[in-house]
């Protein structure tokens, strides 16, 4: 996409309308508040719930330790109308109105923040036993299931299949995950890096079975294309999630290859005085030359506060917020607490920072002699201090930085 260049408004908008009630559109409602917004302010959301977290889903919500996740907001005194349990249905830009369950809603400034959804398996779709972590109602779903201690097949090794796999071990399961790469995380990380991960399930008492295509699901069972067949008391799938962006077809948004709403470094899209934030959108970084698409909690943290402030900004005539974070995210999974910052595709050096059979480690990547991206195993201090690092663009000391003695901060050139 040319990069957009439409001009601010004469005036700050009276209405601005929020699709999507999950982190990044509840920070954009509360974000237009802290900015001085005093107009109309609507979230809409599919779901019924009062908006939530979604992180505790994964872990204290699904083994029974916390009923809900819902946010600690008054939206209320916010002055925030919440519309839940009302789908988004589409966009007609030239009207400046969304089409909901409800009827269509009229709007000054859109802001899309439907997220994403998982993918579902092919041919196992209402087949009894097999369940999606994703919603509220997807882990009170499975709770029952895990206080049951069922056996449970995990497809997917990846990020949630991972905490899943732990939350499932924790409540007393019989556990196996099938990966069809050859690692976990294949997608995610390079081989040597997630190389040591594949351990972990086997220390937490999981089975992990990568080169495992799934044949077909069936009630009790799940098949695998080389003929095995695992007792399934339950299914959980998790291969991944895409946009959230079907019902924007035909409305002229441009869409990217993976269904990503197209934003600019404002976060606006290709429609007029309509912005895209979160799981849904992908966005140009200046820092790292390319395009991301991110599906993390911080990047559906930080996203809107970009939003807000272009939106408020409009009347005033300032220049434009500019979106480009240094993405960051976490997942804890058997028994350990894992950190990544930055983006690693295009580094040319990677260093370890300890031993990746121990229980802290710490992957760097440089571009140069610049730190773009680290990994960080029990090592909290190494990513803060990493994650300022690359922020500020500082020139590093390979042979300093390898030390895991040294502070990352003190490894500087």
């Amino acid at each position: 996409m040319s990069e957009q260049t439409q001009e601010p408004g004469p005036s700050v908008p009276r209405r601005v309308v929020v699709a999507g009630a999950g982190m990044a559109g509840v920070q954009t409602a509360v974000a237009l508040r802290e900015q001085g917004f005093t107009g109309t302010v609507i979230l809409i959301g599919a779901e019924p719930h009062q908006p939530y977290d979604r992180p505790p889903l994964s872990k204290a919500v699904l083994l029974g330790k916390a009923e809900g996740s819902a946010f600690d907001l008054d939206f209320e005194a916010l002055g925030i109308e919440l519309r839940l349990g009302c789908e988004v249905l589409g966009l007609r830009p030239g009207d400046h109105e969304l089409d909901t369950e409800d009827g269509p809603v009229p709007y000054d400034v859109l802001v899309v923040a439907t997220g994403a959804e998982p993918i579902r398996l092919p041919g196992a779709e209402g087949v009894p036993g097999v369940h999606l972590l994703r919603t509220l109602d997807d882990a009170e779903r499975l709770r029952p299931v895990l206080a049951r201690k069922h056996d449970i097949v995990v497809v997917g090794a990846g990020w949630i299949g991972a905490e899943f796999a732990t939350a499932a071990r924790e409540a007393g399961c019989a556990v196996t995950v099938v990966e069809a790469a050859e690692r976990p995380l294949a997608g995610a990380l390079p081989a040597e890096v997630a190389a040591p991960m594949a351990g972990w399930y086997a220390d937490a008492g999981a089975v992990l079975r990568t080169h495992a295509r799934v044949e077909r699901v069936e009630p009790g069972a799940v098949l695998l294309d080389d003929g095995t067949r695992l007792p399934a008391g339950a299914v959980v799938v998790g291969i991944g999630a895409r946009p959230a962006t079907a019902w924007l077809a035909g409305s002229g948004v441009e869409l990217g290859a993976q269904g990503e709403i197209v934003s600019d470094q404002h976060l606006r899209t290709s429609a007029p005085d309509v912005y895209a934030v979160g799981d849904c959108a992908s966005f140009p970084s200046g820092r790292y030359g390319e395009r991301l698409l991110v599906h993390h909690w911080d990047n559906a943290l930080q996203g809107p506060r970009t939003v807000a402030l272009n939106i408020v900004g409009r009347a005033s005539g300032e220049t434009s917020a500019v979106y480009d974070p240094v993405p960051y995210f976490w997942s804890e999974q058997f028994g350990r607490f894992v950190q990544y910052a930055g983006h690693h595709a295009g580094a040319d050096t990677t260093l370890w920072r300890g031993d990746p059979a121990g229980p802290a480690w710490t992957v760097c990547w440089l571009r140069g002699d610049r730190l773009v991206a680290l990994l960080a195993v029990g090592r909290p201090r190494d990513l803060a201090q990493g994650r300022r690092l690359i922020e500020s663009g500082a020139a590093m000391n390979p042979v300093l930085l390898a030390d895991p003695a040294r502070p990352l901060k003190a490894a500087t050139a």
